[in-house]
């Protein structure tokens, strides 16, 4: 019995493949957006922290204003009185510039600690 000459190569299978791996990346990329203010988080190793849904978003530029939601210029004692409004059970989520003066983050955290807050993530880039 004589075997029929491939003179071609097919590539179907290769094509199924492809399509199969491009599914995949597709549905398991994560597209995540830190927010409209550009703020050059610093580095850590860690694990990725669910958000509650009610929280404060607050962001120390590099220049050390704060600005709470995105949209909000607020100083150290205008976000101590919207924690204070919040509650304990308000979330506070973090987001400072790594080249903002430690002074403004310690500021951050002295108020939270005097008023007993502890719900606070601080977010960092995962390298």
């Amino acid at each position: 019995m004589k075997m029929k000459r491939m003179d071609t190569i097919n590539v179907i299978p290769f094509i199924d493949i492809m399509l199969v791996l491009l599914v995949m990346v597709l549905t398991t990329a994560t597209f995540i957006r830190t927010g409209i203010i550009p703020v050059d988080l610093p580095d850590a190793k860690g694990t990725h922290a669910d958000h509650k849904p009610h929280e404060m978003k607050l962001t120390i530029k590099k220049d050390g204003t704060l600005w709470i939601d995105e949209k909000i210029s607020v100083t150290l004692e205008q976000f101590e009185q919207r924690v204070k409004t919040g509650g304990a059970e308000m979330t506070v989520v973090l987001y400072s510039d790594k080249e903002a003066a430690f002074q403004n983050f310690v500021g951050v955290m002295d108020v939270l600690k005097r008023l007993g807050h502890d719900q606070l993530y601080i977010v960092t880039d995962k390298k």
